[in-house]
């Protein structure tokens, strides 16, 4: 079964004047993903989700929602109301209360009473404001500004939501609030495309990520898939004996295929391209060898390592 894509671009391109922002892309995000997009400043990721929010108009290409080719005239109103966009620098109207300020964007909407004020209770009660909704929103905290930001993003029920970096400069707690806020609405069954700096959250929330390089997308694959063909496994290994014993008896595995002294701790982060059945062979052998183990550690590298390396291979 073929699973519908909820984005599907082709040759998207955009220039400024003799800069090219984003490069023919061809961008696949199928229905009910977290697809999170990284790169560096500059790589055309806010340039890319803002031709998908209809908030810019394409150099040349093509974008297809849900299956449907999206216009930025108002030839698909429609479709239009289906997309959520948050920009990472949408002002909010500090003398509004925070129930005026979503009622208005409802309205916006056409959303109409009794579904109105029950929308409303629904979203307040999601991004936990309830308790702050005749607070104005002057008074609010940054990370319950970025959450009301995300329920104004959702008032109208959006069946794809585009957020560009919707945790900068929030603090971890509100990091963490933010993020379980994104998982009850993937789990609801939308499709959400993120972009962020913080790549310890997309590596929690995504099923699918790409990498944005100079305009390209220079990758696009499952969390999974790209773990398994770009994270080496390491091995953190504890001894209570000397480090040359260990190191030289780490010299007769295959699998290892390097290490370095952690120095605060003194333990080896060694490299292995072993399976987990090699690993507990490499764990019999140094116990067999006499060398007095105090811990083996297998860990995968992180997704801020697979991007480093990734962009270290496009630059050379």
């Amino acid at each position: 079964m073929v699973q519908e894509l909820a984005i599907d671009t082709r040759g998207l391109t955009k220039q400024f004047d003799r800069h090219l922002a984003v490069n023919d892309v061809h961008l696949q995000v199928a229905s009910g993903e977290v697809y999170g997009l990284i790169g560096p400043n500059g790589a055309g990721k806010t340039t890319l989700i803002r031709m998908l929010a209809t908030a810019e108009e394409p150099t040349t290409g093509d974008i297809f929602i849900n299956g449907e080719r999206l216009r930025r005239d108002s030839n698909n109103p429609t479709l239009k109301r289906r997309l959520g966009y948050l920009p990472d620098d949408f002002p909010l109207y500090d003398d509004l209360t925070v129930w005026d300020y979503l009622d208005y964007f409802s309205r916006l909407y056409y959303l109409r009473e009794p579904r109105r004020s029950q929308r409303l209770y629904e979203v307040l009660e999601l991004v936990q404001l309830t308790n702050k909704r005749n607070s104005l929103i002057s008074t609010l905290s940054r990370g319950m500004k970025q959450r009301l930001s995300l329920a104004r993003t959702i008032i109208h029920e959006p069946i794809l939501l585009l957020l560009d970096e919707p945790v900068s400069g929030l603090d971890p707690i509100a990091r963490m609030q933010f993020r379980e806020i994104i998982k009850i609405l993937r789990e609801a069954g939308m499709t959400i495309l993120i972009s962020s700096h913080v790549l310890s959250d997309l590596a929690e929330l995504c099923t699918s990520v790409g990498i944005m390089e100079l305009g390209y997308l220079v990758e696009s694959a499952s969390l999974k898939e790209l773990y398994q063909r770009l994270s080496r496994q390491q091995i953190l290994i504890g001894t209570l004996g000397k480090l040359d014993a260990l190191e030289s008896e780490l010299k007769n595995c295959p699998q290892v295929e390097g290490w370095e002294v952690d120095a605060p701790t003194q333990k080896l982060r060694v490299h292995f391209s072993g399976n987990p059945e090699e690993s507990s062979n490499l764990l019999r052998s140094l116990v067999t060898a006499g060398i007095p183990i105090s811990e083996f550690h297998c860990t995968q590298e992180d997704l801020e390592t697979i991007f480093l390396k990734l962009g270290h291979k496009q630059a050379s």
